[in-house]
């Protein structure tokens, strides 16, 4: 991870602490990206649910880099997301993740 890309995700964790009281890591911040996204607040999710809600945090952050765009929302109220193209097969493990920590920091504009 470059120095940059450090400096920054310490900002967004730093950002995450102050508004939730507590540090969370890169799979929460998706998770709450994607309670955002979805506009329908805090309450009781199955495991399923999570994990997608997880998967709309995902494509929301990747949406922006051209690997998935959002096709709309179904009759509940999710949004569903196209995969315009794959991460490519090198971009895995921790480099993935950095891909990730990026997404989410322009997410929120840092």
């Amino acid at each position: 991870m470059t120095e940059e890309l450090t400096e920054k995700w310490a900002q967004v964790e730093k950002m995450v602490e102050e508004r939730f009281n507590e540090k969370l890591d890169a799979q929460t911040i998706l998770f709450v990206i994607g309670l955002q996204e979805l506009g329908m607040g805090m309450k009781v999710y199955k495991k399923e649910e999570k994990l997608d809600i997880i998967h709309i945090g995902v494509c929301t952050v990747l949406s922006p880099y051209g690997y998935y765009k959002l096709i709309g929302n179904d009759d509940d109220g999710w949004p569903h997301f196209k995969i315009i193209k794959k991460l490519p097969n090198d971009i895995q493990g921790e480099s993935q993740i950095n891909l990730l920590k990026e997404a989410i920091i322009s997410y929120f504009k840092l």
